[in-house]
């Protein structure tokens, strides 16, 4: 069974939470004992039902205040799949947990709260899975029997939405109206719509295609750790772990060591058991090469004809994450892969409005949760490779030199 790695996006009180809990607890992926305790939590609050969004929400606060603070993480499988959730905040001010959860999904839940329609969280949200590259979406109209199950409600946001997302690089999207205080249309298909005539929306994450999403083709292997046990078991041993980025690799493939442009082959492919045959996207393993090079963390293993590029300035949409305000020129810390060098912002071009996409040219700062395009020049080359193309090779964090405080996220134009 592969695994499809899914994360929920939206605004506040859209029903995130609660959609999880009930995707949990009708695919019978909860163990009893859970479930007697979030029972429990529900009647010392005074709930009328079962508060299933409980399932998700572990901190103190996330359950005093009603809401999602931090991402939580969660596995289950049904016989077709296995999956690993991300329950992210709708609160503007944890944008930048969303933006943590959902960077490595597959697919992304957008819920839409049926009785207020699309609101600006929805609109950053559904931007910035956009920006992510996250491939696959699934809008989940909810709360439609606070709507009597209308069918117009339903058609006059998928409008909406279409229409928004017709601006952007989306390529899949498909709508589910649910309930998921009641399960309509959760785990199989609800009576109380039967003018919809599309899968349930556990069906639809059982059978996305998500196989061809992955690049196969360009070898991508950035070097994390350099493996010398100085053991006299295996005395001669060197390794290079990491983990692939791309493409497939296979003892005996010839390829390049990048900042040096040095050409080996790799003589064996190690994984957590022992040698493997090949190694493909996002295994991590490592690669023992025939020639010794001085190979270090940061570098990079490729194919001699497709490597990435070697650039020291950068065209980057950047989203924002700190209280401190963004000036140019800003210096920074920049981590790419497993590189990390010093940055600074040479130029913002422009500030996007996530609700109309409409571009600032006279912006002059980034407050917290702005989208910006910016120009960066780094002290190092980054070999890195547009992110549209890798979504590994083609973003990176900055960092805060005083504080260590991740502070921003970008993907490279």
């Amino acid at each position: 069974m592969d695994i499809l790695r899914f994360a929920t996006a939206g605004s506040v009180d859209d029903g995130k939470s609660t959609l999880i809990g009930r995707l949990l607890y009708d695919s019978k992926s909860t163990f009893t004992d859970r479930l007697a305790a979030v029972e429990d939590a529900s009647r010392r609050r005074g709930d009328e039902y079962t508060n299933l969004a409980l399932l998700m929400d572990g901190l103190r606060a996330e359950r005093e205040q009603g809401i999602t603070i931090d991402v939580a993480y969660g596995y289950f499988a049904t016989p077709k799949r296995t999956f690993i959730l991300a329950d992210t905040p709708g609160h503007a001010q944890y944008t930048r947990n969303m933006v943590t959860g959902a960077s490595t999904a597959d697919l992304a839940i957008v819920l839409v709260d049926a009785t207020k329609g699309m609101v600006e969280q929805s609109r950053r949200h559904t931007f910035l899975l956009g920006l992510l590259g996250v491939p696959h979406l699934v809008v989940c109209v909810n709360k439609m029997d606070l709507v009597g199950y209308d069918q117009g409600v339903f058609d006059r946001i998928r409008a909406e939405f279409a229409a928004f997302t017709t601006r952007m690089a989306t390529r899949d999207v498909t709508f589910v109206p649910i309930s998921a205080l009641h399960g309509d249309n959760v785990v199989s298909r609800s009576p109380e719509m039967p003018w919809y005539e599309g899968p349930s929306l556990l069906h639809h994450l059982e059978n996305v295609h998500i196989a061809s999403d992955r690049n196969l083709v360009d070898v991508r292997f950035p070097v994390q750790y350099v493996i010398r046990p100085q053991s006299t078991a295996v005395p001669d041993y060197r390794g290079y772990a990491g983990q692939v980025a791309g493409g497939v690799l296979r003892p005996g493939d010839q390829v390049m060591h990048l900042p040096s442009g040095l050409t080996t082959r790799v003589a064996a492919i190690d994984g957590p058991d022992g040698p493997v045959d090949e190694a493909t996207p996002p295994m991590s393993v490592t690669l023992r090469l025939a020639d010794d090079l001085d190979v270090s963390r940061g570098d990079m293993i490729c194919r001699p004809h497709n490597a990435p590029a070697m650039a020291q300035d950068i065209d980057a949409m950047v989203v924002w994450m700190s209280e401190r305000p963004l000036r140019p020129p800003a210096r920074l810390l920049l981590k790419h892969t497993t590189r990390t060098v010093r940055a600074v912002v040479r130029e913002l071009r422009y500030r996007l409005d996530v609700n109309t996409l409409r571009r600032d040219l006279s912006a002059t700062q980034l407050q917290c949760n702005e989208i910006s395009r910016l120009e960066l020049r780094v002290t190092q080359p980054l070999l890195c490779d547009p992110y549209s193309r890798n979504r590994l090779t083609g973003s990176f964090i900055l960092i805060d030199e005083e504080t260590n405080h991740t502070v921003g996220a970008g993907v490279i134009n």
